[in-house]
């Protein structure tokens, strides 16, 4: 995947770690990543150079995934949704991977996603505008803004909960900005660019 940021933009000189080079705290954590999901992800190699980073990541994570009272649809939205708005080329080509291949979202919802239009399902559509405000408004949505959000069905504590998703996502996100994390061959069908 050719780099489309800029030439200027700061890239650490850490190198990505696997468990035969990283530290021993580093190394259990790292086992413990594959143990989840078969394999070490770029992201995490890069990541573990702060192992308190790379386990506060996998916590987060962890949690969102399984006690938020969002579906792994739903779940995949938010997390597409946040990565699109931050500019994470591999974040958004990870999870768009992961929508196509385990959550079961239509191509056609992680496409329109990706390029930053209005999803046409009306509950799916409030979920992506409303993780898009929080992102944006940096957690300040207008009264009108979530009375919108809580008429499509969604709750209060929804929100806590994509309040949790965006603290994940800006974890990888931002970490994959300074590390320019190459991405997984896997994850090479879905490839994405800001400037697309």
């Amino acid at each position: 995947m050719p780099d489309t940021r800029n030439s200027d933009t700061f890239k650490l000189s850490l190198a990505a770690q696997t468990p035969e080079t990283a530290l021993p705290e580093a190394r259990a954590i790292l086992e413990k990543a594959k143990a989840q999901v078969g394999f070490i992800p770029n992201m995490y190699a890069g990541m573990v150079n702060s192992p308190a980073l790379l386990e506060a990541y996998l916590d987060g994570y962890g949690r969102f995934r399984n006690a938020t009272g969002f579906s792994a649809l739903e779940q995949e939205v938010i997390f597409l949704t946040i990565s699109c708005v931050n500019g994470c080329e591999y974040c958004v080509a990870a999870h768009s991977f992961i929508a196509d291949k385990k959550s079961g979202v239509p191509a056609e919802v992680t496409d329109t996603i990706r390029a930053g239009d209005p999803v046409g399902d009306a509950r799916l559509g409030a979920l992506v505008r409303f993780t898009r405000i929080l992102v944006e408004s940096r957690g300040r949505p207008t009264i009108a803004e979530a009375a919108t959000f809580l008429e499509a069905g969604y709750t209060e504590q929804n929100i806590l909960e994509i309040i949790l998703a965006i603290s994940v996502k800006t974890i990888s996100n931002y970490a994959n900005h300074v590390l320019h994390t190459p991405l997984d061959p896997m994850f090479a069908g879905r490839v994405w660019s800001q400037a697309a």
